[in-house]
């Protein structure tokens, strides 16, 4: 079951980033006096009463006049419209009610989107009440007053926020058929490749960037088995600023790979791998999704015998944090090499599922640890004691140790790939986590 999606909407200097930091526990925003100047990461997990969900920080808006101010909003908005759950409005107190919040406020109202009306900078309640009331104007419900700084009204906040989520999550239907979203930076050939799979153009296919405005879902049969492709949106073509285009773009892969079992990272062979394609496949390795990487527009690179091997080398460097991941070379114009899409989305559909039974699993252990000591410190050894499987999607570890700050990464590394020696996992990332257990006790 996916996590519910939501995006926080504002005015520049409202202090979207200063909630969103708030919210996600750390830092994470760049927070500054200047319009515009959110930078940083853009979405992060958080924990409320049991309750999980995505937080996004729409930013974006870089003002040079009120009216880009309010059509950048209005982008904002649009984005967040599209793929939140729940949308959360933050205003300012002090600059009071504008001509912007009322405009961004009707697009919100007319989605039938649920809507969180948000007023910060109240950092006194009794002296700023009054002015929160003015808000109401807006025809979004009673405001929220909280003070993002000062986190006071935080909680109330999250009270009514949680209170849209459906039961559980998002509601799938109990669909099982394997959900495989396809994502990359904008004109890499996403739509151009779903089109492909499924044998009519069901999107629209531009050399424009961004032309795909919605994520869409596309049924798809191969060998009898159906298979259901979320084409990533791209971006509206309103948006010129790069970093507007990336924004928005990483936005719609989080929400996008939410959804998925399986992600196919789309780049670009001509071009090559890029920094962005290493922040949006970065997401579905941070969510454990089964990964596999296409390099599209291979029927139009100019290849020698080494073409292969120097763009495989590129990408693993780029992606070094996924060296589990999968590479295939296509052609979403030709279909070269697109059937055998199916028959690797089964395989790390398979490995993100595996299994390994505990008795298996502590064999090769204690056959890693005769062949590499475990590290030691200060005259202390590390003793590992026990491993066994706890979960999957992605196949997730505990190992109980003597002492967790003995357990150096590096050594956790090389059990993971002695695990990898033993099943494969092609595709996969797998997790481990490290308790500590005295010895001899349980």
């Amino acid at each position: 079951m996916s996590k519910p999606i939501v995006a926080i909407v504002g005015r520049p200097n409202v202090g979207k980033s200063t909630l969103f930091n708030a919210l996600a526990g750390s830092r994470i925003s760049i927070v500054q006096d200047t319009p515009g100047v959110t930078r940083d990461r853009i979405y992060a997990e958080v924990s409320w009463t049991d309750r999980e969900f995505t937080l996004i920080d729409t930013g974006g808006i870089e003002p040079d006049s009120k009216d880009i101010i309010l059509s950048q909003m209005r982008e904002q908005a649009q984005i967040a419209i599209d793929t939140a759950d729940v949308i959360v409005m933050l205003t300012d107190v002090r600059q009071g009610l504008v001509d912007a919040d009322a405009k961004v406020a009707d697009m919100l109202r007319r989605s039938k989107k649920p809507v969180v009306l948000v007023v910060n900078k109240v950092d006194n309640f009794q002296k700023f009440m009054m002015d929160v009331y003015e808000f109401y104007n807006l025809g979004l419900g009673e405001p929220v007053p909280i003070s993002a700084s000062s986190r006071l009204g935080i909680g109330d906040m999250l009270d009514e926020i949680i209170q849209y989520f459906p039961v559980g999550g998002r509601e799938e239907a109990e669909d099982e058929r394997p959900k495989i979203a396809i994502v990359g930076k904008p004109n890499t050939g996403k739509s151009s490749l779903v089109n492909k799979l499924c044998g009519k153009d069901r999107m629209i296919v531009s050399d424009i960037a961004g032309t795909t405005r919605d994520a869409v879902d596309t049924e798809v049969k191969f060998n009898g088995q159906e298979y259901v492709f979320i084409d990533t949106a791209g971006i509206r073509r309103k948006s010129k600023i790069k970093e507007e285009i990336e924004r928005y773009s990483i936005i719609r892969a989080v929400t996008a790979v939410e959804r998925a079992d399986v992600v196919i990272i789309l780049i670009d062979g001509v071009e090559g791998v890029t920094e962005q394609d290493a922040k949006i496949a970065g997401i579905a390795h941070e969510r454990g999704k089964g990964i596999i990487i296409a390099v599209n527009k291979w029927d139009i690179v100019e290849k020698d015998d080494k073409t292969v091997y120097r763009q495989s080398e590129r990408i693993r460097q780029v992606l070094s944090f996924m060296p589990y991941a999968e590479i295939m070379f296509i052609s979403a114009k030709t279909g070269q090499r697109l059937n055998k899409i199916f028959g690797m989305i089964d395989l790390v559909i398979q490995n993100n599922s595996m299994r390994v039974a505990t008795g298996v699993l502590n064999e090769i252990m204690t056959e890693a640890v005769a062949l590499q000591q475990p590290p030691s410190d200060k005259g202390k050894r590390l003793k590992l004691y026990y491993i066994t499987q706890v979960s999957v999607k992605p196949p997730t570890f505990v190992i109980f140790v003597n002492d967790k700050a003995l357990m150096h990464f590096s050594y956790t590394r090389y059990l993971e790939n002695r695990i990898r020696d033993a099943f494969g996992f092609r595709g996969t990332a797998l997790r481990f986590f490290i308790r500590e257990r005295k010895e001899g006790g349980k």
